[in-house]
């Protein structure tokens, strides 16, 4: 394979379509394109084709979600000069994402550089994927999951905020590291999912329109695509990001999320397997 640019326009779909399947589910979207370009393609796909393509997944957030950003919006704007207004739960669900939304963005910053290189290895990808599917797993089984999304409080948006952080490593998941962190402090599981996603739109967003200057710098860090195989992976995976986020807002209003515990720990020691026999390279 050559040092710079996709060898395809496969390798752009195919890593499109990995974004769009995985973005939601708490299985890790970076983890899975830096597992599946190294192991199809002999190079990971890097931190800023990952962050870019995260804009067309948010954007399907945006659509999907749209009534309730573009009322928590204007509530927010409102109770700025009206006390009845901030006394209602609707402005204070925009606050808790707001603040929720700052730890990703400051450690974002200050360790973008890690980020983009040393903990991109696919060692720290198979840990993070068991031992963040582990406790996904203890916070279902013993969360009490009584608290609906009228009962939020604003040390569940800064505790789910510090979680989603954590996704800055890949393996670890942000829906994932949410939803975890929610069930852990009682949230309803679909009130947890819910609110992750709320969460996600603002970091997400920022994180990916800093990164498009990056993606078509010449870089030891991740594949550099051109600029019409980045606007189509973007689209490919808003696409299929909006079908995923219908799926699984129906799916954990019935179910336990143990499907995604058991899948990441087997994928995680699927890794371990592979880097151990020398199939992929960390």
């Amino acid at each position: 394979m050559c040092g710079v640019g996709f060898v395809s326009w496969l390798q752009a779909m195919v890593l499109a379509v990995v974004q769009g399947l995985t973005e939601f589910l708490p299985i890790s979207s970076s983890g899975h394109l830096s597992i599946v370009s190294k192991l199809f393609f002999g190079e990971d796909a890097g931190a800023s084709f990952t962050a870019v393509t995260q804009i067309g997944t948010e954007l399907a957030v945006v659509i999907y979600f749209i009534g309730d950003i573009v009322r928590l919006v204007g509530v927010w704007f409102r109770g700025l000069v009206n006390a009845e207004v901030r006394a209602t739960q609707d402005y204070k669900l925009a606050w808790y994402v707001i603040v929720g939304s700052l730890p990703i963005g400051v450690l974002g910053f200050f360790f973008q550089d890690y980020i983009r290189s040393s903990l991109r290895s696919l060692w720290i990808t198979g840990a993070t994927l068991v031992i963040f599917g582990v406790l996904m797993g203890l916070a279902e089984r013993y969360g009490k999951q009584l608290r609906e999304q009228s009962r939020l409080r604003l040390s569940d948006g800064v505790l789910m905020g510090f979680a989603q952080a954590m996704a800055l490593i890949p393996g670890v998941s942000r829906s994932g590291g949410t939803i975890t962190a929610g069930l852990a402090l009682g949230l309803q599981r679909a009130t947890a999912v819910r609110f992750s996603f709320l969460l996600a739109i603002p970091a997400v967003f920022a994180a990916g329109i800093s990164e498009v200057s990056h993606v078509f710098e010449p870089s030891p860090y991740g594949l550099q695509p051109t600029g019409a195989q980045m606007i189509v992976a973007t689209v490919v995976a808003g696409v299929i990001g909006y079908a995923v986020i219908a799926w699984l807002l129906r799916f954990v209003q019935k179910h336990s999320v143990y499907l995604f515990v058991w899948y990441r720990i087997v994928l995680g020691g699927a890794v371990f397997a592979l880097l151990g026999s020398g199939v992929i390279q960390p």
